[in-house]
């Protein structure tokens, strides 16, 4: 048994049974007090009308007209009464009493002899006499008593009824619980595939473990996309490591094959390789981390845009920038910038002839397409395009295809700035991207 269920368990056993304890309690309180209540009313009541019936005797024929209706005994009656005058004479009475009665009402006398107390009422009788009678308060005394014994045994039996039915209905709500547990404790790092068992009620346990495998499967992507990506990082620099370590064994082993300078050129151009491939991980791994965007300040699209025009007609192509128009978006410059090149070099690396470069205002954000007239990509690979280390089959050489990592670079930037980017078939006949900013 876990602790924490445990813990769980005896917590609401014992809040359950508390709450009920309080309510059991309160309410036999109540219950003797209401029941004694009405007892005392009920001899009240009829105190009050034997004393009325004696003072309408009193007024009719005077003290003579009165009865006695008890005997002389040492033990007074259950209901006794008194006539007094002015002075306080007891003038007449039901039995011979040790003392007078109280001229007042009383809730509770003793009198002499008496194994209980009196409840006392009194009455004018006239001008000048005053009726006094109590009635024994033993039957209110018995009916309470009465009472206790079922209240003392009840009340724990209720509690036991509610303690041992709470603990029985959160061990089934925990177990669920307690077996997602167990095999939440057997996940590892190399078993992320496992999952918790989803209970078949449609409850909060269910929708618990349901978030519980949810997670497990973003774990477990995160860390098949880790794993992806150090193997295509490694597999990306050892390829021009392996070309730099053959030339200089080439060199070395037979002096004078290579001409001046070629070893030099082979590792200025391999080792400027791994550099743009370790600025392009460096970038991607600031974007996995959320730092691609480190600063937002407004940033001109169609600047950026023209910019990287200009460089690329160097190499001859003929680029189109007759519809670049005004674009503002706010975002990191040096980010968005190096979204605006990663499409036109990819553009550029495909394109026969020609490419365009369109930027537009829409609304609150812009828009930016850059088109080439290359062989375009299959509807098949346009979303398998944005993936890591992905180089369609026409991009594979190593002079023509870069790294497969421009286009992750551009995703994962224009995503953390809000946007969108796709890809289709351009007027042009090749590929067509269009990146979607907000302001």
């Amino acid at each position: 048994m876990a602790d924490g269920r445990a813990s769980v368990r005896v917590r609401t056993t014992a809040g359950a049974v508390l709450v009920v304890a309080l309510a059991l309690v309160l309410g036999a309180v109540a219950l003797v007090l209401l029941v004694r209540g009405s007892l005392r009313d009920g001899l009240a009541t009829t105190a009050e009308q034997r004393a009325s019936a004696l003072a309408d005797q009193l007024e009719t024929g005077g003290p003579a007209a009165l009865v006695p209706d008890g005997d002389a005994d040492d033990e007074p009656e259950d209901l006794v009464w008194q006539v007094t005058d002015d002075g306080g004479t007891v003038v007449a009475a039901s039995q011979p009493l040790a003392g007078a009665l109280p001229t007042g009402d009383e809730d509770r006398v003793e009198l002499p002899g008496a194994d209980h107390p009196y409840l006392v009422v009194t009455e004018d009788g006239g001008d000048s006499y005053e009726v006094a009678v109590a009635v024994s308060l033993e039957e209110v005394e018995d009916s309470t008593a009465a009472l206790l014994p079922p209240l003392l045994v009840g009340v724990p039996l209720v509690l036991l009824l509610v303690g041992g039915t709470t603990w029985v209905v959160v061990t089934r709500a925990l177990a669920p619980v307690e077996r997602i547990r167990r095999e939440a404790e057997r996940v590892t790092g190399d078993r992320l595939d496992r999952r918790v068992p989803e209970p078949r009620a449609r409850d909060e346990v269910h929708r618990l473990a349901r978030t519980v495998n949810q997670m497990l499967g973003r774990l477990q992507d995160s860390r098949d996309r880790q794993r992806a990506f150090v193997a295509d990082a490694s597999h990306e620099l050892r390829s021009p490591l392996a070309s730099i370590r053959q030339t200089a064994e080439v060199a070395r082993a037979h002096p004078g094959a290579l001409p001046e300078g070629e070893l030099a050129e082979a590792v200025l151009e391999e080792s400027d390789r791994m550099q743009r491939l370790v600025e392009q991980l460096l970038v991607l791994t600031r974007a996995d981390e959320g730092a691609a965007v480190r600063t937002e300040h407004d940033v001109d699209l169609d600047d950026l845009a023209l910019a990287e025009a200009r460089r690329v007609r160097r190499s001859g192509l003929a680029v189109d920038t007759s519809a670049v128009g005004a674009g503002r978006v706010r975002g990191d410059r040096a980010a968005l910038g190096q979204v605006v090149r990663n499409l036109v070099d990819n553009a550029a690396r495909h394109a026969d002839a020609a490419l365009a470069v369109t930027v537009r205002g829409m609304g609150s954000g812009a828009e930016l397409v850059v088109e080439d007239d290359g062989p375009g990509v299959p509807a098949a690979d346009r979303e398998r395009v944005f993936e890591r280390f992905v180089r369609l089959d026409e991009a594979r050489a190593r002079d023509a295809g870069g790294s497969g990592l421009g286009l992750a670079i551009v995703r994962e930037i224009v995503a953390a700035h809000g946007g969108t980017v796709a890809v289709s078939s351009s007027a042009l006949g090749g590929a067509r991207f269009v990146v979607r900013l907000p302001g």
